[in-house]
C-alpha cells in the first residue's frame, strides 16, 4: 500500500462526501426540502430522504470524511462493543434486518484491512547483518549463472534467425527471453558494484552490512532454481525469492488486493455446518465471516500496537489473544444461530478445523498469486 494509494481512497471519499451531503448553515433546520421541496415536518424528508438538518461546521467536515470513506456515523459506537463482546447478538440482528444502526459488515472489514495494510506498509522486517564478502562473493556467483543464462538466449536467438521458417511466436519469445537475462545480469553488475564501494577504497570486504536473513532465503532459492527437477513455477518463484525485499513486497501487496478471498473460501466451510438447516442461508454465513475476520485483524493491529509500545506487554497481549480468538468465535458462532451450548460446541471443534484449513488455501493462494503469476 503507497502513499498514492491511500490519498486516492481519501481524495475519493471527500469527493463522495461533497456531492453526497447538502449546504447550509450548522444546525439549520428547513420546513421544506431542500433538494426535491416537499414539505417536512421530521428529521428527514418523506418524499426523498433528504436530511431537513444540513450542517456547514469545520467539525461536521471530518465526519463527511469517514463518511464518504466508508459511510461512518454514529453507528459505529453502536457496532464495536457488539462486535467485541457480544458478536453473536450483531450477526443475529444484522441478518434479521436490524441493519440501520449497524455499520454493514462488508464496510467496516474493507475498512479495516485498508487500515491494517496501510499501517503494515510503513513496518520493516528486522534485517541480520553478514559480510559484505559473503554478499559479494553471492552476487558474484549469480552474476556467471546469469551471464550463461544470457548467453544461451543470444546463442538461441541467432539460431532460430537463422532457419528459414522458425515456429510462429518461437523467435518473439527468444528475445524476451533474453532482454529478461540480460536485465537480470545487468543488475546483479550494479548489486556488485554498490558492495564494492562500500568494502573502501582499499578494496576490504571484511565489513558488516544487512541482509543475514535475506542471504539464507537467496542459498535456499537459489538451489531450487537450479534443481533440475523444479518445474517451471516453482523455478519462477525461487527466482523471485532471490531478491527478497522484492518478493516481500510482491507478498504484502498480494495480501492486501486478495484478502477477500478469505470470504468466499469459508462460506462453503459455514455452509457444511449447517447443511440441514433451510433457514440458514449463505448470506447468513457470509455475514458471520465477515465480522469475525473484522474482529481478528482489530485484535492483530492492538496486540502489535502494544508490542510496539512494549515488548513484555505484546508478549502478554499475544498470549491472551489466543484465549480471546477461540472465545470470541465460540461466542459469535452460538449467538448468531441460536444454539444450544452441545450444538455450538461440536460445531465448534470442526470450525477451528476449517479455519486451519482456509488459512492454509489462502497462504497458498497469496504465494501463487504474488510470486508464481
Amino acid at each position: 500500500m503507497s502513499m498514492e494509494d491511500a490519498g486516492a481512497a481519501v481524495s475519493a471519499g471527500l469527493v463522495a462526501g461533497v456531492l453526497e451531503r447538502p449546504t447550509g448553515s450548522a444546525g439549520e433546520h428547513h420546513g421544506t426540502c431542500s433538494d426535491c421541496g416537499a414539505e417536512t415536518s421530521g428529521n428527514f424528508c418523506a418524499n426523498c430522504g433528504q436530511p431537513t438538518h444540513v450542517h456547514r461546521t469545520l467539525l461536521h467536515l471530518g465526519e463527511e470524511l469517514l463518511h464518504g470513506v466508508m459511510h461512518f456515523d454514529a453507528r459505529i459506537w453502536r457496532t464495536l462493543p457488539l462486535l467485541a463482546l457480544n458478536p453473536g447478538r450483531l450477526t443475529r440482528e444484522w441478518v434479521q434486518g436490524a441493519r440501520t444502526r449497524y455499520v454493514s459488515p462488508l464496510a467496516l472489514f474493507l475498512f479495516t484491512i485498508f487500515v491494517t495494510f496501510f499501517i503494515l506498509s510503513f513496518v520493516r522486517m528486522p534485517e541480520p547483518v553478514m559480510s559484505l564478502a559473503s554478499q559479494r562473493a553471492t552476487a558474484e556467483a549469480a552474476l556467471d549463472e546469469a551471464a550463461a543464462e544470457a548467453e544461451q538466449a543470444r546463442q538461441r536467438l541467432a539460431g532460430l534467425e537463422s532457419e528459414a521458417a522458425p515456429e510462429p511466436g518461437a523467435v518473439a519469445e527468444a528475445r524476451a527471453a533474453l532482454a529478461e537475462a540480460t536485465a537480470d545480469r545487468d543488475e546483479l553488475v550494479g548489486d556488485i558494484e554498490r558492495l564494492t564501494a562500500a568494502a573502501g577504497p582499499d578494496n576490504r570486504a571484511d565489513g558488516l552490512a544487512p541482509g543475514g536473513w535475506q542471504a539464507g532465503l537467496k542459498d535456499w532459492a537459489a538451489g531450487i532454481y537450479q534443481s533440475e527437477d523444479a518445474g517451471p513455477t516453482a523455478k519462477k518463484m525461487a527466482k523471485k525469492l532471490q531478491n527478497p525485499d522484492l518478493a516481500v513486497y510482491k507478498l504484502q501487496q498480494t495480501l492486501y488486493k486478495f484478502a477477500f478471498l478469505l470470504v468466499p473460501l469459508s462460506i462453503p466451510f459455514m455452509a457444511i455446518l449447517f447443511l440441514h438447516r433451510r433457514r440458514v442461508t449463505l448470506y447468513d454465513h457470509g455475514v458471520f465471516v465477515l465480522y469475525s475476520l473484522t474482529f481478528m485483524a482489530m485484535l492483530g493491529l492492538a496486540v502489535w500496537a502494544l508490542a510496539m509500545l512494549n515488548g513484555w506487554v505484546g508478549g502478554v497481549a499475544w498470549i491472551i489473544s489466543c484465549f480471546i480468538v477461540p472465545a470470541h468465535i465460540f461466542a459469535q458462532l452460538k449467538g448468531a444461530y441460536s444454539l444450544s451450548w452441545f450444538s455450538a460446541l461440536w460445531r465448534f471443534v470442526f470450525l477451528i478445523l476449517f479455519c486451519n484449513i482456509v488459512l492454509g488455501l489462502f497462504l497458498w493462494a497469496v504465494i501463487w498469486l504474488g510470486l508464481g503469476v
